[in-house]
Order: structure tokens, then sequence, then C-alpha cells
């Protein structure tokens, strides 16, 4: 059920207006299924923060960390020692991106500073451990049958046997956690309302669950 139109603007805001818990930095945490339109949406907050205080904030996205495809949720450590732990300490961190072509890490790193925000999208990106540090969780979500098809256009219909494993495990990952109902904010990733979409997202009462892959 729709509960209405909120403006990335007034999200950024209220980020900016928020207590930072990951040292000194505001940690924005984008969650959800498969192709249920997180990478659209933490961009567009990246955007509308970028306007508020001037600069872009750095955006992390789990899928630069996943070692390949039975990597789907146990990368985390990679995470939190390249990237949480130093912008916890106030420090700058870095990680290497995975290349899901050349299968393997690459050899440049990725900087990420230790500013006022940190946003990391990406599949278990709320998980229960880290949601007590973030100033703000979201929960993205979208039909099944859209998320596939959004995946397959993405990266080839060869994938499917990869992805429909990684469906299973994220369905089973987002049970388990109980994430769709801890976050601060769920979002419509395919609203059926007209409205700007660069300047508005559409806000969902929760529900119960979610599914999918990178």
């Amino acid at each position: 059920m729709v509960a209405g139109f909120e403006a990335y603007a007034g999200l950024a805001r209220r980020v900016l207006a928020g207590p930072a818990r990951l040292g000194r930095t505001r940690l924005v945490v984008v969650d959800g299924p498969s192709g249920a339109g997180k990478s659209v949406f933490a961009t567009r907050l990246a955007d509308a923060l970028a306007a508020t205080t001037g600069g872009p904030p750095p955006v992390v996205r789990t899928d630069d960390l996943l070692a390949g495809w039975d990597d789907q949720l146990t990368f985390w450590p990679r995470l939190e020692e390249r990237v949480l732990a130093p912008v916890r300490a106030g420090r700058p961190g870095g990680y290497r991106r995975y290349s899901w072509v050349r299968r393997r890490f690459l050899d440049r790193e990725v900087p990420v500073p230790a500013g006022p925000v940190l946003l990391v999208e990406g599949v278990s990106a709320a998980r229960a451990v880290v949601r007590p540090e973030a100033s703000l969780s979201v929960f993205v979500t979208a039909p099944a049958p859209l998320r596939r098809e959004r995946a397959l256009t993405r990266d080839g219909p060869e994938i499917l046997p990869e992805l429909l494993r990684w469906h299973a495990g994220e369905r089973a990952h987002f049970a388990a956690d109980g994430t769709p109902a801890a976050v601060d904010l769920v979002v419509d990733g395919a609203p059926v309302l007209p409205h700007d979409a660069r300047r508005y997202f559409v806000r969902r009462l929760r529900t119960g669950s979610g599914g999918a892959r990178r």
C-alpha cells in the first residue's frame, strides 16, 4: 500500500540534521532485493545530498565487494575492515572493486573519505549488525517478475541459473534478518503513480519481505 511521495531533497536534509552514529559520519544503508531499484535510489539521494552539502558523498556498492556469486552475504568482513572500521575511527577507507568480467579484484583502490555522510547500497546492506550505526536505513522493493526482468536485461539471460539461486539466498536472508520491518523507510522501486522520479520517491507502508541479486 502506497504511503505517499517524499522529496529526495527533504530526505537529504533529514539525514544531515540527524545524529552521526558511525563515528562522526552519518551512515545511510540502502537494502532490498535484486532489481528493486536500490542503485537508482542511492544515486538520487546522493545527488540531493551533494546539492545540500556542496559535494557528493561516497557511495559504496556492495556488488563491488563480492568475490563472485558465492559471496552473496559473506562479503561483510571486507566491508567492515576496509570501509566501516576506518570511517568509524575518523580515517579514510578504501577497497578494491571486484570485476565480474575478469572474476578478480582489480588492483586500483577506490578511496572512501570519512566525511559527513557515507552511503552503502546493496543486498544485505541494512543487516541487523549495522542498523544501530545507521542514521538512515532503507529497503527498496518491487514485484518479483519485474525485478527478474530488470536483472536479466541488465546482465543477460545467461545469468538466470545463478540469479535464481541468488533470489533464494536473499529471500532467506531477509526473512531471517527481518530487514523490511526493521528499517526506517520502505521505498516503492516500481511506482505506477505519475511523478517527477528524479525529485521524488514513493514511500510504502511496511509489509513482510522482499527477495534478489545485484
